[in-house]
């Protein structure tokens, strides 16, 4: 299974996230729900970099990610990663929806 926990500040911004293990939905390379998820967290830390120019804290090994906000941001700047953050979590929330035995999400506050 995969875990992803999504890391709130007080305020219920996003500061950082964290994606363990395999779904083992199918075999290595035809497993869709790992494709997924990798897919849509490291396009987040992708888009994060391409358009805002912040660069996460992350590291990625075998299922494992976990990628952290170097600082708060305010402004534009902040708004565009939270909405980007947010987003990421909308898409992970989809592929939990249909494929709940296989993924799960945990928003917890740091």
């Amino acid at each position: 299974m995969i875990n992803v926990r999504i890391l709130r500040q007080e305020d219920g911004s996003i500061h950082g996230f964290e994606v363990k293990g395999h779904a083992n939905f199918a075999k290595h390379g035809e497993d869709i729900v790992c494709a997924g998820v990798s897919t849509v967290t490291i396009g987040t830390v992708n888009s994060l970099e391409a358009l805002t120019g912040t660069i996460m804290d992350s590291r990625m090994n075998n299922g494992f990610l976990s990628a952290y906000l170097p600082s708060k941001e305010n402004g534009d700047a902040g708004k565009q990663i939270q909405l980007l953050l947010e987003s990421m979590v909308v898409m992970l929330n989809s592929i939990e929806e249909s494929y709940g035995k296989y993924i799960q999400i945990k928003e917890v506050i740091t």
